[in-house]
């Protein structure tokens, strides 16, 4: 027979809740920014600059510059836009849909690291700039996950999968890539636009939803 005593009912409920923040995860929301190659920064900033960095991203060895730049398209221009380090083999600049407009350019949704068939923009540090001829994009959500969280969160790598949002406009994001690797930490990323969709705030939480 079954127990329907306020304690038993409140442990259930306990209970379930623990469960679900035991496949949870945090979400962060990853405002504009551009990472740069070598030849980008030396242009920009001088031969062998090093970016300086200001803040540690949940990405092992990932950081946040001091140093920043201005994005012109065709139709606008966006300044203070923030450089991502360490440096990368190719020059790569995220922004949201809403960005885009903005700058007159028509980004696609693409994972990190995929500039192929993107359009170009120009970046400007003062009176020093560069033209680049693709790498812009809006970057496809995904989740980080550490190879050793993988089977606690039940998913395999390169697989989409649905997310619940626990935040102030609760909702469930499909299509959200899974990216496995012990270089990782686990952690979703989202852009702006979505973040404002959610309600987000620092320390939101999401788990996934079974379909």
């Amino acid at each position: 027979m079954k127990d329907y005593s306020i304690d038993a009912i409140v442990d259930t409920v306990v209970s379930r809740i623990q469960e679900v923040m035991d496949q949870s995860f945090e979400i962060e929301a990853s405002g504009r920014h551009i990472h740069l190659n070598r030849e980008a920064i030396d242009i920009l900033f001088g031969v062998g600059y090093q970016l300086h960095p200001t803040k540690y991203l949940s990405q092992p060895g990932e950081f946040a510059s001091e140093e920043r730049v201005s994005i012109e398209g065709p139709k606008g221009t966006i300044h203070d836009v923030i450089i991502l380090g360490p440096e990368r083999k190719n020059c790569q600049v995220e922004v949201s849909f809403t960005d885009a407009r903005s700058l007159g350019v028509n980004a696609p949704v693409q994972l990190s690291g995929n500039i192929e068939n993107t359009p170009g923009i120009i970046v400007r540090n003062g009176a020093k700039s560069i033209v680049l001829d693709r790498g812009v994009i809006v970057a496809k959500r995904h989740i980080h996950v550490k190879d050793t969280d993988a089977e606690r969160l039940g998913v395999k790598d390169q697989e989409s999968v649905a997310v619940r949002v626990f935040s102030k406009r609760p909702l469930i994001f499909e299509d959200v890539l899974v990216r496995i690797s012990p270089k990782f930490e686990t952690y979703m990323h989202i852009d702006y636009d979505e973040a404002n969709a959610c309600g987000h705030n620092k320390g939101v939480r999401g788990c996934i939803v079974k379909r």
